[in-house]
C-alpha cells in the first residue's frame, strides 16, 4: 500500500512545527509509520542550503532564493519523500512547493508561473494528498515569536509578511480540493483537533 503525503503551510510563526509534532504523536499511537521532514532541509544537502537561506547576514536575490529552495526540494523529493511513500509511510512535511509560490512568486514578485516551471522539475510533478494551511495574522505571528532571534525571512518587512498571507489565501481559494484552511488563531488543542478531523479523511 502506498503512503500518504501531507504538507503544512502558513506564515512564519503560525504554529506548523508544533502542530506537526502533535499530529505525529497522534498518528504513531494509531500505529502508522510516520516520516517528518522540513523545508528547506530534511537531507544533508538540504540542511546546508537551509543554513545559507536563513542566515540573516546573507543578501540573497529573489531568483537565487527561488533556485536554492528548489534545489533543496529536489534532493528531498528524490532522497526522502518518494521512497517513504513507496514504503507506505505517511510523510508530514513542514513547507513544500506552495511556500515558493507565495514567498518568491507572490511576495517577492517573481510571478507564480516562473516559480512553477522551476518547481515542476524539482518535484517531478508530485503534490501532497492534502495541504493544511494554518492561518494567523502577521501581528499574532510577531507576538508568538516574542524575543526569539529572527532569521533572514522572519526579519522581512511587515508588508512582506502581509503579502505572504495574501498569497496563501489566494492559493487556498484557487486549489480548494488540495488545500484545507485551518484557523490558527484558535486555542492550540482546538487547532490540533481540526487537523486530526481533516487528516482522518485521507487515511
Amino acid at each position: 500500500m502506498k503512503g500518504k503525503f501531507i504538507s503544512f503551510e502558513g506564515i512564519d510563526g503560525c504554529g506548523k512545527t508544533t502542530q506537526i509534532k502533535f499530529l505525529e504523536e497522534y498518528l504513531l499511537k494509531q500505529g502508522y509509520n510516520i516520516l517528518v521532514l522540513r523545508e528547506p532541509g530534511g537531507t544533508k544537502v538540504g540542511e546546508k542550503v537551509r543554513d545559507i537561506l536563513l542566515d540573516k547576514n546573507n543578501f540573497i536575490s529573489p531568483v537565487t532564493e527561488m533556485l536554492l529552495y528548489a534545489s533543496s526540494r529536489a534532493q528531498l523529493v528524490e532522497e526522502k519523500i518518494l521512497p517513504a511513500i513507496e514504503e507506505g509511510k505517511i510523510v508530514l512535511l513542514d513547507r513544500f512547493v506552495d511556500s515558493s509560490y507565495v514567498y518568491q512568486g507572490y511576495a517577492r514578485g517573481l510571478g507564480i508561473e516562473k516559480v512553477k516551471v522551476v518547481n515542476e522539475i524539482a518535484t517531478m510533478g508530485i503534490l501532497p494528498d492534502v495541504t493544511i494551511y494554518i492561518d494567523i495574522t502577521p501581528e499574532e505571528a510577531m507576538k508568538r515569536r516574542g524575543k526569539r532571534e529572527a532569521d533572514r525571512l522572519e526579519r522581512e518587512s511587515w508588508d512582506f509578511h502581509k503579502k505572504v498571507r495574501e498569497g496563501y489565501i489566494k492559493l487556498v481559494k484557487e486549489f480548494p480540493k488540495r488545500f484545507v484552511f485551518i484557523d490558527g488563531m484558535q486555542e492550540l488543542m482546538k487547532v490540533h483537533k481540526d487537523i486530526i478531523d481533516v487528516v482522518k479523511k485521507y487515511l
